[in-house]
């Protein structure tokens, strides 16, 4: 009789289980980039139990070079992406409706790194050389800030000669560029864990130069936004996320295991992810996930603000919305 009881109840347990896994709501996140400390908080989220509690059930993709996140979501193949800003609204105005419904990221990661040897001091110095950019997208905020900076970026002697760098660092290990691009918490240590000495390096921060554009952001399709059930799931899936964040802020060597664990592929090491959740903790405090409009109103100023080559042509419409975080923070 004991055993039936026990039987009973194991197996009410388990139908009560497969219950509520069946009744959880599935989201899928496509990533911008590979798993690594810069999503540190969706992987927090999910490997600590917020989304399970809010009663989801998140898939992560991560990303790579041939991804790209809005033909993801074009496609059906995710409900939510991690987008730069400026390839959003870039992407908006080419009738691709995103929509940033929260921003984890509150200030940018994204420098040029170059050789002292080059003689480059100033971004005046810029010209005539020869600088590293990646494209897919990641362009925008250089072409802005050459275009702010009245530089051609056609390889003209008082321009710059634009050498699309692959998702690495050898253009500059090589010599081929005087400057690359790097993130604060990424490529920049790359190039210090090949030997080149950080006092051999000038760096050049867009936070600095005042032509940073927010990173990192969270982008759903305008349309599923008229669907109430939609909103529930993404109020809950920002909610979720956000506390992750936070979590990984405080708890950083932490939050790089986790990231670690989730990495597919091995590539990754625990040095370098413990380096990249500190450098990357630093872009995202101050943000509860709200966008603030003055970031926004910043961001579409210097895109605009490309004299005769622009990133985007006119100032966006409905490009972001306040009402999924202003629920999820309630």
């Amino acid at each position: 009789m004991k055993t039936t009881i026990a039987s009973l109840l194991l197996a009410g347990a388990v139908s009560l289980m497969a219950m509520q896994a069946a009744a959880a709501d599935k989201v899928t996140l496509q990533l911008k980039w590979v798993t690594q400390a810069q999503f540190a908080g969706y992987y927090v989220a999910k490997d600590k139990g917020f989304y399970e509690e809010e009663g989801l059930d998140v898939e992560i993709k991560p990303g790579g070079p041939d991804i790209a996140p809005p033909q993801v979501l074009v496609g059906g193949g995710a409900d939510v992406i991690v987008d730069w800003m400026p390839s959003a609204l870039a992407t908006r105005e080419k009738g691709v409706p995103l929509v940033n419904i929260a921003q984890p990221f509150k200030s940018s990661g994204m420098m040029l790194t170059c050789l002292k040897e080059t003689g480059i001091t100033k971004p005046e110095d810029f010209k005539g050389k020869t600088l590293g950019v990646w494209f897919f997208g990641n362009e925008y905020p250089f072409l802005s800030w050459m275009a702010h900076l009245g530089i051609k970026t056609d390889g003209s002697p008082d321009g710059v000669t634009v050498l699309k760098q692959g998702f690495n660092v050898d253009p500059l290990l090589q010599k081929q560029a005087a400057c690359i691009s790097t993130m604060t918490y990424n490529e920049y240590w790359q190039v210090i864990d090949a030997g080149i000495k950080a006092e051999d390096l000038v760096t050049f921060k867009y936070e600095d130069e005042g032509v940073a554009t927010l990173e990192d952001g969270l982008y759903v399709l305008e349309d599923k936004l008229k669907d109430q059930a939609f909103k529930d799931k993404m109020v809950k899936f920002v909610r979720a996320s956000m506390k992750g964040w936070k979590w990984a802020e405080e708890n950083p060597d932490d939050a790089a295991g986790i990231v670690l664990d989730n990495d597919a592929s091995g590539a990754q090491t625990e040095k370098h992810q413990k380096r990249m959740m500190g450098e990357v903790a630093k872009l995202t405090a101050g943000s509860n996930g709200a966008l603030d409009e003055a970031d926004y109103k910043r961001t579409v100023a210097t895109l605009l603000g490309g004299g005769s080559d622009p990133v985007i042509t006119k100032e966006p419409e409905g490009a972001f919305t306040h009402e999924i975080t202003d629920a999820a923070l309630k």
